[in-house]
């Protein structure tokens, strides 16, 4: 089966998913979930399969992290699935509701995008995620996983696929999968059967898409996450923080890669953070201040401040007030998550208006800004788009709208020229 005939399905399933009740849905969901449960083994042997080629093509160890999967993940993906079942039906929501005249009435509500085309590297667990948030929403899916993780996504999918045929009702090519690079090209080229695209990936790889397709692109790009240790930090609590943020893992796009920090608490709170990320064999570069400040960091070059290490890696830089904590934040950040760490509830406010990314928070990890965690049920990814839906991106980011109009013959002739009939315009 080509692309343009995969798409073709696709489409069909979403005109038949649009309608579907909540409870078909929800049934759907509770079977995918089971099923991944039940066929643990084989996810992971196929799994093991992939681990074994990441290793020796030499793929990163970064890239190895996110591939690697064991029971407690595959539990986790049956987990996030069954979360989003508990989730109310995002469909056929009534947002406004205008009456433009008598038994002239306008509703916008609330319907599918349509078909997504979602494309991402290495994680076999955004398979589940993506595909049950999909469903809920009324979206078909059509997904392309980087090739180190081949056989872990097409295991997972014929189980998800399988799962959904249990339903009467629930077309079955409303979760489908492409492996070659090639069908990501020719992908790029439905635009008449592919609403939306989701690539989650490197800024490179994010601007390739939107520069290679005329399907709106929904960025899911790098995470260069930033930590702010203010004057009024408390330390023990600052030190929490950015240990978790940093440390709790890695790999993630929400890990913290660059600390700021207050000149004026930098030199009694650097030398123990940073002794304390030496412990976990952190490899920490920084700012002169900082090297004069500690031992054993080595000094950051210009690029360190744009980079996402998604490693043991962390680069820190003394900054002499607030308000430059700010500017480079905005300057050198993705837009992903940025956390300030304070005492001062007005300075912790002012930072969450002033910094312009996704997710900005007050004395917490980081690694908060998930879907999962933020009770969205999973995540198709993390937006840094300012536009259309942004940070982790669940059921409300697959939704858009329609105006539907009931009227009862009406006429615009009616309400044009001389003697024209007035709108009422009342909100109902």
């Amino acid at each position: 089966m080509n692309v343009t005939e995969i798409a073709k399905n696709a489409n069909a399933s979403a005109v038949v998913l649009a309608h579907l009740s909540a409870d078909l849905k929800n049934q759907a969901l509770t079977h995918m979930a089971d099923a991944l449960e039940e066929n643990c083994a084989s996810i992971l042997s196929a799994n093991a399969q992939d681990l074994e080629f990441a290793n020796t093509e030499g793929i990163s160890k970064t890239l190895i992290a996110r591939l690697a999967l064991n029971e407690e993940k595959v539990r986790g993906m049956a987990k996030g699935i069954r979360s989003v079942v508990a989730l109310p039906d995002p469909v056929g929501k009534i947002k406004n509701v205008m009456e433009m005249d008598d038994d002239l009435v306008v509703k916008q509500v609330t319907c599918p995008i349509g078909v997504i085309g979602a494309i991402f590297e290495s994680r076999p667990d955004a398979v589940p995620q993506i595909s049950s948030l999909c469903l809920k929403s009324g979206n078909a899916v059509i997904l392309k996983g980087g090739s180190e993780a081949q056989n872990s996504n097409k295991v997972i999918v014929n189980i998800l696929v399988e799962a959904i045929k249990k339903v009467p009702g629930v077309p079955h090519a409303s979760i489908q999968m492409i492996e070659t690079r090639a069908e990501v090209g020719d992908m790029l080229k439905e635009d008449k059967y592919i609403h939306l695209m989701i690539p989650r990936g490197s800024n490179d790889f994010v601007k390739y898409i939107q520069e290679n397709t005329r399907i709106p692109v929904l960025g899911h790009s790098e995470g260069i996450c930033h930590g702010y240790i203010d004057k009024y930090a408390d330390l023990p609590k600052a030190t929490r923080v950015c240990l978790d943020s940093k440390l709790q893992y890695a790999a993630a796009c929400n890990a913290m890669e660059t600390l700021l920090i207050h000149q004026d608490i930098a030199g009694k709170a650097l030398p123990d953070l940073v002794a304390k990320f030496k412990e976990k064999n952190v490899e920490v570069v920084g700012c002169l201040k900082t090297c004069q400040l500690t031992k054993d960091v080595a000094p950051a070059c210009e690029s360190d401040w744009n980079l996402e290490y998604n490693d043991l890696k962390i680069a820190i830089k003394v900054v002499e007030n607030f308000a430059d904590a700010v500017k480079f934040i905005n300057k050198h950040g993705s837009g992903h998550t940025d956390v300030i760490i304070t005492e001062n509830k007005e300075r912790a406010e002012q930072f969450l208006n002033e910094v312009g990314s996704a997710s900005v928070m007050w004395n917490a990890s980081t690694r908060f800004a998930d879907g999962f965690r933020y009770g969205l049920g999973a995540e198709v990814g993390i937006s840094t788009n300012r536009t259309h839906a942004r940070g982790p991106v669940g059921l409300e980011g697959l939704i858009i709208y329609k105006y539907k109009l009931y009227g009862t013959g009406q006429i615009v002739a009616d309400y044009s020229g001389e003697n024209a009939r007035e709108f009422t315009h009342k909100p109902l």
